[in-house]
C-alpha cells in the first residue's frame, strides 16, 4: 500500500467492515514510536445517532406518536 501525494491511504474494505469503519466514522491517529494506529474516535457519534441526525427535520407530515405507532403496526 502506498501513500498518495495528498497523504491519503485506502483502508481495505475487508478491514473497514471488520472494524465497523463506515463512511462518516471519525478516527484518531495514535503515534507509538515509529508506528501509527488509526482508531475510532471516542467522540464519534454512533451509527444510530448519525442516522437520527440525518433524518431530523425531514418529516413532511405532522403525526402524533400514536399515529406513527399505528402505521408501523399496520393498524387502520
Amino acid at each position: 500500500m502506498r501513500i498518495t501525494g495528498k497523504g491519503q491511504v485506502t483502508i481495505p474494505q475487508r478491514i473497514r467492515e471488520q472494524l465497523g469503519f463506515l463512511p462518516g466514522t471519525e478516527v484518531d491517529f495514535v503515534v507509538e514510536g515509529s508506528s501509527l494506529r488509526v482508531v475510532k474516535s471516542p467522540r464519534s457519534p454512533g451509527r444510530g445517532k448519525r442516522i437520527v441526525e440525518n433524518m431530523r427535520g425531514r418529516a413532511t407530515k405532522a403525526l402524533t406518536t400514536d399515529e406513527i405507532l399505528a402505521l408501523t403496526r399496520g393498524e387502520e
